[in-house]
Order: structure tokens, then sequence, then C-alpha cells
């Protein structure tokens, strides 16, 4: 099962991307439904909401009045805050249930309107932005939804902001066109980009990546922060520490155009009780892998579990290691010596090219590697380096 997150400002298109994905197979779990189940007559939801606003929020027949309530709940953070108090959870718990129910191959598609507001954006493999500027977001608003100029900015004014979005979104959907250009860019990210992932997890194998050496991608430190939040998520306290390495973490630096990121934790045994968590988050083990080449006599300090991710628009290596052992270290090590040192990184990106035009780019490269341990090592030790 492959679960995304879809979100976007009011009036920005997100409906029109739900209703997409909906048609191509998707199941929607759309958020501003169960928000209208949750408060409908009768629900534990209204009575909370009248105790907290007073009947001033209902229309003559009980029913929830939402122009008098979002007149009221809109009106100041404290209030809005309490709102989502009473509200999000009751979705959560409905989101949950019918999620429960799907079939285990379903591309589930959770339309959630606050999901950048309320951090729920590392819980999912992949999470969709659909956007708009704001003059037209707010002309929308006026012109469809009946919405005056003012509500429509305070509307607007209260979530989140375009740099909040950008920080959590893996695909940034533009929607300042028409609809049916927004919709020929859903229904292409869906065959391109969600069908693969979702056949890739259900199989449990990593997406193919081009080997090819690229210039640095100035991206490559937001799109980390936002792996490693989602592997912080999936891990839990069973992760020591989590950090970007590898060639994408130096900056300025061509590389191969995948992450590296090392999860350390206390034990394989632990890495091992991961795999379930990792696959659920678009992170398959790949069962061959289980251990770097030792650059000392010591094999057993450089065993491993090792996950790539599903996704194709994002490859992902993810290095499972144990806090304290040689690999484990050294992969920080690595890192930071090439960050202090600007030559080795010239050296670095020559040998990866050169390796790349052989049969097997990592036995290619083992020499070089031989060396750069204990030239990293002599680094570490002459400037007291510590993880």
């Amino acid at each position: 099962m492959l679960r995304i997150g879809l979100t976007g400002g009011i009036g920005a298109g997100k409906s029109t991307v739900s209703s997409t994905f909906s048609d191509l197979g998707g199941i929607i779990v759309d958020g501003d439904v169960i928000a209208r189940e949750v408060v409908e007559p009768g629900t534990e939801g209204l009575a909370k909401l009248v105790e907290a606003f007073g009947h001033g929020i209902l229309l003559p027949e009980g029913a929830l009045n939402r122009p008098a309530l979002a007149s009221v709940a809109f009106s100041d953070d404290e209030k809005r805050a309490t709102l989502n108090a009473i509200v999000h959870p009751l979705v959560a718990h409905r989101r949950s249930e019918l999620i429960a129910a799907a079939h285990e191959d379903a591309v589930i598609v959770e339309d959630i309107p606050l999901l950048v507001e309320s951090q729920m954006a590392p819980m999912f493999p992949l999470v969709i932005i659909v956007d708009a500027d704001e003059e037209l977001r707010v002309k929308r608003l006026i012109e469809y939804r009946g919405f005056s100029e003012e509500d429509a900015r305070a509307r607007i004014a209260a979530q989140a902001t375009e740099e909040q979005r950008r920080a959590v979104a893996d695909v940034w959907l533009d929607n300042s066109g028409t609809a049916g250009a927004l919709v020929e860019q859903a229904r292409a990210l869906w065959h391109e980009r969600i069908l693969p992932f979702a056949h890739n997890l259900q199989i449990r194998q990593p997406a193919r990546r081009d080997s090819v050496v690229v210039p640095y991608d100035p991206t490559w430190p937001d799109q980390a922060r936002r792996i490693i939040a989602r592997l912080n998520t999936a891990c839990g306290h069973r992760a020591v520490r989590i950090d970007h390495i590898g060639s994408t973490a130096v900056p300025g630096m061509d590389a191969k155009d995948v992450i590296d990121v090392q999860v350390t934790v206390e034990s394989l045994d632990v890495a091992d009780d991961l795999a379930e968590a990792l696959l659920t988050a678009g992170y398959p083990a790949v069962p061959g892998i289980t251990a770097d080449t030792p650059h000392d006599d010591n094999p057993a300090m450089w065993q491993k579990r090792f996950h790539a991710s599903a996704d194709p628009g994002r490859p992902t290596n993810v290095h499972i290691r144990v806090d304290g052992r040689s690999n484990q270290r050294f992969a920080l090590m690595f890192v930071d010596w090439l960050r202090a040192a600007p030559g080795v990184q010239a050296d670095y990106v020559a040998v990866k090219r050169a390796a790349l035009t052989t049969p097997d780019y990592a036995v290619a490269k083992e020499p070089w590697f031989l060396d750069a341990y204990q030239r990293a090592r002599e680094w570490a030790d002459t400037t007291g380096w510590r993880p």
C-alpha cells in the first residue's frame, strides 16, 4: 500500500488533483469530507464545538453554520487552535478506519487541507503540494466560492506559507494555468511516478536509477532533510541518529543524483526490526547487501543493513549501521573530510566518473577508498575530529 499526502492552500486547486487521482483508481481519503462527517448533528464533534464556541455557530435546525464558525474560529490563533484540537483527533480516527479497510495494494491519497500545519508530512512516503499565486487564489475564492475579499485573505493568511509548504513538498504542482493543464500534470505524475512507486513497494524492490555523475544540485540538502524527517518518523526512538552522508552531502560537489542517508542504531537486531517500518515509509530492504567492504582487518565492524527508495522520482540509499562501528564512523568522517578538502573532492569525482565506465562501479572505486580511509583517519587524528 502506498499512502500519499495531498495538500495545498485554499483556492489552489487541490480538489481538481484529488478528483483526477480518483478517476485513475486512487482511493481518496478526503479530510474535508471527513471533517464534515465528524461534526454532523448528533455527533460528539458538534457538541464539543458548541461547548467551545457557543450556540451561535448553529443553524436554526441544529446543523453547523460553517460561515459562522469560521468567523469566530479564524479570528485569532487561540480560537483556531481550539477548533483544531477538537476536530483533528476525530478526523484522524475516521481516516484510520478508512485506510484499514483498503486493499493492501491500494494507492491511498489522503487529501488533508492542513497537512503542513499539523506537521503530518513525514508520515507519508510522498507529499504532493498544489499551489497557485495568492492573488489568483483570492480571485477564485471570490468568483467561485462566494468569499468576500477580506474573508479570502484571512483564510489564506491563517494557513501555511509557501516557504513552509515547499519545505515538505516532494512534488510541487503549479496551478497558475487552466484546470485542464493541472489535470494533465496530475495524470503524468500518476503514470510516471505514483504507479511505479506503488508497484515497487508491492514487490519490495527499489526503483531503478541512472548511473551518471551530475552537477551539484543546491536542493539536495532540502531533499535530504525531508527524507530524514520521514525516517525519523518511521524509526522513532530506535534510531540513535540519522545523517545525510555521501557525496550529495558535500556542498558544491558533483555526484550521482542519489541521496545517501545513514541511520545509526544500537545493534543489527534493531536494524532488522526496522525493516517493515522502512518499507511502509517507502524504503524496501535489499537483502543481498549486508556489509560494506572492510578497510581494516575486522570485517564484523563493517556489517550493515541496506534499504533503497521505491520512489523512481527520488533515488535514495538508506544505510543502517551500528553506533561506533568502523563503517558508521567512517561514513560521518568521510563527509567532513571531503568538506574540508576541496582537492580530495575533485579527485573523488574523477574516480567516480572513471568507475562508471567499468562493469562494477563499487569494485572499481575500492582501491581509491582503501587509501582514502587511511588519509581520512589521519586527518581526523590531526584535527581531533569526533562524530
